[in-house]
């Protein structure tokens, strides 16, 4: 199947050397290194654990396997498996955002946000950053790299668990993670009328991409009941990825901590100075040496296990594939504390395209 795979990428003229997909990205002003993925030996001497064997795709052309969305949200469950749809789980906020989203109905926008602590999740790596087009340039070129896409330019809304536990007193109100606004919504009902406000404030597409405080967070694909390999991957790469920042200082985190700054509806003056409160805000979280690891269910693409994106304050989600533990140090080194992109891992990415930029660090 993989060889079949393989065929037909060079059919359709999909070059998938390191210097065919650096050239690609390039032209999609994305920021990305020559550096190498994996900075062990093969075999590797370093300790790291291996995945058990299992089927990876290593051959067909991976580069464009993200479908763009608008917001991507993860919903609090204190879980790392979940039923194999989750929105068809009765009873979850899953469930109620889905039909809240097809409706497609929006009632008058009720601010209530609040701002996201510092610290990371794992499943598929979330790192923090600000909304890249509108700090950047305010009308960036569409990229055309496949799987590179503006946030803006999207309209869908991905729904995800994550493993992170709700920081409500009341267990029937969650803590909602959104990205790439890097903003975080707590006290939300499990209900039909709680999707339907926080679809109104906070993850309707017509909204804008306005942030709140998290920190670089990896978020690492952790859904068993749709492919057990992604499970298997997780486990390791979350040990792996929190070995090597502490090992570089940061302080990594598995669960939210309560929000330390103001909720951002308490910020006053008009519509331009709270957008420019909340860059500043974004910005100063730039020197923390921060991360948030979180677990989360399906983003598809589970024969590239294992996977993991990284959101950053500056708006982008880099989405990586065939991560495993011996890929981790080069990720961390290059992606997380560089800003550059690893075009051989690369599954795609939402506001990675960064006209004028050196590194996706930039604002």
């Amino acid at each position: 199947m993989f060889a079949l795979r393989r065929g037909l990428a060079l059919v359709l003229g999909q070059d998938n050397t390191l210097q065919g997909l650096h050239a690609e990205l390039e032209a999609s002003s994305v920021p990305v290194t020559y550096a190498q993925c994996r900075a062990c030996p093969d075999p590797c001497d370093e300790g790291h654990e291996a995945y058990p064997k299992f089927d990876v795709d290593m051959e067909s052309h991976m580069l464009g396997t993200v479908r763009p969305y608008r917001r991507q949200i993860v919903i609090s469950t204190g879980q790392s498996d979940w039923d194999r749809e989750i929105t068809h789980t009765h009873g979850s906020l899953a469930a109620y955002l889905s039909q809240v989203e097809h409706k497609g109905t929006t009632k008058e926008r009720r601010p209530s946000v609040v701002s996201l602590p510092r610290s990371p999740p794992l499943d598929s790596i979330l790192l923090r950053q600000k909304e890249l087009g509108t700090i950047v340039n305010a009308n960036p070129p569409p990229p055309t790299a496949p799987g590179v896409f503006n946030a803006e330019d999207a309209k869908k809304i991905s729904i995800l668990n994550g493993s992170h536990s709700t920081l409500c007193e009341d267990p029937e109100r969650e803590t909602i993670l959104i990205f790439p606004d890097y903003k975080m919504v707590t006290e939300v009902p499990r209900s039909l009328e709680g999707a339907q406000n926080l679809w109104n404030t906070a993850i309707d597409p017509q909204l804008g991409l306005g942030g709140d405080l998290l920190q670089k967070s990896p978020l690492i694909r952790s859904h068993k009941k749709r492919d057990k390999r992604c499970s298997i991957a997780a486990i390791k790469l979350e040990h792996a990825f929190s070995q090597s920042l502490e090992s570089k200082g940061w302080t990594v985190d598995t669960q939210l901590e309560h929000p330390i700054d103001d909720p951002l509806e308490d910020f006053g003056g008009t519509e331009e100075e709270q957008e420019a409160n909340v860059v500043r805000q974004l910005q100063d979280l730039q020197g923390t040496r921060s991360a948030l690891i979180v677990r989360n269910s399906h983003i598809g693409g589970h024969r590239y296990a294992g996977n993991c994106i990284i959101y950053t304050p500056q708006g982008a989600g880099v989405w990586y594939g065939r991560v495993s533990t011996h890929e981790v140090e080069a990720i961390v080194n290059n992606t997380i504390e560089e800003g550059m992109v690893l075009p051989k891992l690369l599954r795609g990415g939402v506001n990675i395209s960064r006209p004028g930029c050196s590194s996706l660090h930039d604002w």
